[in-house]
């Protein structure tokens, strides 16, 4: 199908979103076509897109007519599709709208789930291990990107580290700076386990921000995103030197009123897929450079 027939209204129900959500999307899909460009002459056994959070597959800027493909058609539309697609969402309809949308136009091999993203990877997981495991003689491991891109802080830390279980695995990760900041005092002095606690993997969040949010607030965040990324270092993923990089890898979406709503975090194995996030997100989807 024509990707200009694709931005189209075809009359299912499609969602609407802040402005911001094109600077995320446009990341994830230079970064898409800069992983399939350059990997896909390599002797993978699969390729391999997961999608946890997808949603219906197209949505509108708030207050405008103009139709955007989301993170689904766009790993689908890529100049180089994936040998694999897996998608999630918790309602039953997004799925079902999801799917129309998917198989209209790709005969690629796609599986669609309904329900906790935290629980359905136990089974993408399985099957790509199996793929693995099944491969044809003198082809390598599974090559894979996941887009973790919940509308809050769903993501959980477990569900990342079984995503890492599998070799070759590179994540964008939702960061919810505000969701964060809004639940903070909430839960900071909570007895018991809390979403936060759950998104970071334990309750050492709480002695972070204890530690920084009267005396530093403006770096409250710059520590947790650290911490976070060590914890990525032990599962494996390759450690992000650079001193500035929480200004250059975690681009920032903001609102109207440029306060910031969330990052996108990026990890992989393998320090070639840091160059090409650095490289992709150079630009903002208008072409601007990104600022801090």
């Amino acid at each position: 199908m024509d990707n200009d027939l694709l931005l189209e209204d075809d009359g299912l129900p499609i969602r609407s979103f802040g402005n911001w959500t094109r600077d995320k999307l446009h990341y994830l899909e230079s970064y898409i076509s800069m992983f399939e460009t350059s990997m896909r002459q390599k002797k993978w056994c699969a390729r391999c897109y997961i999608d946890l959070f997808s949603g219906k597959g197209k949505y509108r800027i708030e207050h405008q007519k103009e139709v955007y493909l989301g993170s689904p058609l766009i790993a689908l539309t890529t100049k180089h599709p994936f040998t694999h697609y897996f998608f999630v969402d918790t309602e039953q309809e997004n799925v079902e709208i999801l799917s129309k949308r998917c198989n209209a136009f790709s005969n690629v091999p796609k599986r669609f789930y309904v329900g906790d993203a935290n629980q359905i990877v136990d089974k993408i997981v399985a099957e790509i291990k199996s793929i693995e495991q099944n491969r044809p003689e003198n082809t390598w491991t599974s090559l894979n990107l996941a887009f973790l891109d919940p509308d809050g802080l769903e993501l959980e830390w477990k569900t990342v580290e079984k995503l890492a279980k599998i070799r070759k695995m590179d994540l964008i990760i939702h960061y919810s700076q505000s969701g964060l900041t809004r639940n903070f005092e909430n839960y900071v002095n909570a007895n018991d386990e809390t979403i936060l606690d759950r998104f970071f993997g334990g309750p050492e969040w709480r002695r972070i921000y204890q530690k920084y949010h009267l005396k530093e607030p403006s770096s409250v965040h710059k520590h947790l995103i650290d911490y976070y990324k060590s914890k990525l270092v032990d599962l494996g993923y390759a450690e992000v030197k650079d001193v500035e990089d929480y200004e250059t890898t975690e681009p920032v979406m903001r609102n109207t009123k440029q306060a910031p709503l969330y990052r996108l975090l990026f990890a992989s194995k393998h320090e070639r897929g840091h160059d090409f996030w650095k490289e992709v997100i150079k630009r903002d989807a208008s072409g601007q450079a990104e600022l801090w």
